[in-house]
């Protein structure tokens, strides 16, 4: 067995096998290799004793400071020889945390919940990151190993299970992956090369254009491929893409898009790549062909951020410039209500028009609760907390009738009443300590009290953002899960609702949005936020689907507050 690592800088780098040490000989390139027999392995960089896990390990079962362990992906049976994908268009995503989604937070448990998506509607799942990070519990976006699967939740071959079990159900496996920087504990990339380059928000960024940075990059674009190819995942999500610095001609995302492109064709399988950013650059997901990076979608901020406020009436820093009486509807119409105009919260003009003549509303995923939008609020409370049970209802209405790639997050679907919040479990006690005092000191200035703050390193926090699946059948949340199943249904059997060209929609609204029509095909969608009840003309006759005490009559609607009604001419 070869053992490999790359070292550009060591002067001598030895591997640890089981029990015994080799030397390893420098070849091209900064690699290193030696021949072994073994199982468990770590390195050892010039005259340290100290054994250090493989950057590019497959397998940790003992944690992120440990030994690594030799897996071999052929040995896994698979059964998806028929799978060939599904594509993003047309799709419903559901957004999910292995470790809360069910009581035992693995894999194997989470196969159980599978079914029940199917039934929701759902096609594509999006499982939050699954590479291996310091402790037990987290949100995954402090992985240092990227790929290894976090042992808690059943390794590598727990994921695979799960992925197996989805695609017998026909359902797409999207993976959160995180590019923009690693995790504070257990970071040991710079001591074998010039991985890091800077700090971001989060930790140390990598070295993506300078010295060295051939085989970084060769690092981040391996471990996707990685993915599509030994885990048979569908899709990547690409956390915070903005925060990926590369001044090179051809960026990351390109070079990342080309290659998945040529996977895609050598596997016959639709590969897929969703970026979250910032940035409110369509360039994103423009074709190569037309200066773009090639990507397939996208996360829309600015759909959430006018849907919350429309739901919520919160109107506080970065949800202010969409208190703007116009904000949703220039959203559904344009996708970005920042484009290339000024934002009050950056202080600065921010983002680009998008060409909606030519880029399609599908590449756009548009969401009314993510993790993020939950978990970074004080006390990770949904919107089922704090909003009705008739606004929420029209807020799914808009999602579900959008040009848009629908997201769920886990639980929406029936209105949750468990918190999602911030936790972690890093067994170093001054990490922790440092966590839960930086996430205190955060929300205080905000004017929560530390008592108002979930502590993050408790496991009670974590108990508490699991799912309760015995809600699903209780009144409220049985009636919510109903709507979802019969909006998604509706979407998929009237094709003119997933449309993505957003010039076809025609959006009406009152002057300050408490009521607003949208027009697909020959379908209405009529909905009321207002105090006050209204009546719509529709042209539309024939009652779809309603909420509330709506009702369409000799084509209007007529709305009392918080209801809608979809409406069609046949």
């Amino acid at each position: 067995m070869t053992f490999t690592v790359w070292a550009p800088s060591a002067e001598r780098v030895r591997v640890r096998v089981d029990a015994d040490v080799h030397e390893m000989t420098r070849g091209d390139g900064g690699w290193w290799s030696a021949e072994a027999e073994g199982v468990n392995y770590a390195f050892l960089i010039d005259d340290s004793g100290e054994p250090l896990p493989d950057p590019r390990s497959r397998w940790q079962p003992h944690g992120v400071h440990q030994e690594s362990r030799v897996y071999d992906h052929a040995e896994f049976d698979w059964t998806d020889d028929a799978w060939h994908g599904r594509q993003l268009a047309g799709g419903v995503v559901y957004e999910l945390h292995i470790g809360t989604f069910t009581p035992g937070g693995t894999f194997d448990a989470a196969i159980d919940r599978l079914d029940h998506l199917v039934e929701l509607g759902i096609t594509h799942v999006e499982v939050l990151p699954v590479n291996s990070f310091d402790g037990t519990a987290g949100w995954g976006y402090d992985g240092v190993l990227w790929g290894a699967v976090h042992e808690p939740y059943g390794g590598p071959d727990g994921f695979k299970r799960f992925v197996d079990a989805a695609h017998a159900r026909g359902l797409a496996v999207v993976l959160d992956v995180v590019y923009n920087h690693l995790g504070p504990s257990g970071a040991y990339l710079d001591r074998f090369g010039p991985y890091f380059a800077g700090q971001n928000d989060w930790g140390p960024g990598l070295n993506l254009d300078g010295p060295g940075s051939d085989e970084v990059r060769r690092y981040v674009v391996d471990n996707a491929l990685a993915w599509f190819r030994d885990f048979h995942v569908d899709a990547l999500r690409l956390d915070a893409v903005h925060a990926l610095l590369d001044r090179r001609a051809t960026h990351l995302l390109e070079q990342l898009a080309v290659e998945v492109e040529t996977l895609s064709a050598g596997l016959n399988r639709l590969l897929t790549l969703i970026a979250e950013s910032d940035l409110n650059d369509p360039k994103l997901v423009t074709p190569r062909e037309r200066g773009g990076y090639g990507l397939h979608a996208q996360w829309s901020d600015d759909f959430h951020h006018a849907m919350h406020v429309r739901l919520t009436g919160e109107d506080s820093g970065y949800y202010a410039d969409f208190a703007a009486p116009d904000a949703l509807t220039k959203v559904l119409r344009e996708v970005f209500f920042h484009a290339g105009t000024w934002s009050s919260f950056r202080e600065r003009a921010h983002g680009r028009p998008v060409d909606t003549r030519t880029v399609p509303g599908h590449r756009f995923l548009g969401y009314l609760q993510d993790h993020d939008q939950i978990g970074n609020r004080a006390t990770g409370d949904r919107l089922s907390a704090t909003v009705s049970q008739g606004r929420l209802a029209c807020g799914a209405a808009i999602l579900f009738c959008s040009p848009f790639t629908p997201m769920v997050f886990m639980g929406e679907e029936w209105a949750a009443s468990t918190p999602w919040q911030f936790f972690a479990s890093f067994p170093d006690p001054e990490l922790a300590e440092a966590v839960r005092t930086g996430r205190r000191r955060e929300f205080a200035r905000h004017g929560w009290g530390e008592s108002d703050v979930p502590d993050p390193m408790d496991p009670a926090t974590v108990e508490r953002s699991r799912l309760d699946w015995a809600e699903v059948e209780r009144p409220g949340h049985r009636e919510m899960l109903e709507l979802y199943r019969t909006l998604i249904r509706l979407r998929r059997e009237r094709p003119e609702l997933a449309g993505p060209w957003l010039p076809d929609l025609r959006v009406d609204a009152a002057p300050d949005s408490s009521w607003l029509v949208l027009h697909r095909g020959g379908l209405r969608l009529a909905v009321n936020f207002g105090p006050g009840d209204v009546t719509l003309p529709l042209g539309a006759t024939k009652a779809l689907l309603t909420w509330g005490e709506a009702t369409v009559d000799g084509g209007a609607a007529h709305l009392p507050p918080e209801t809608f009604v979809l409406a069609g001419t046949n």
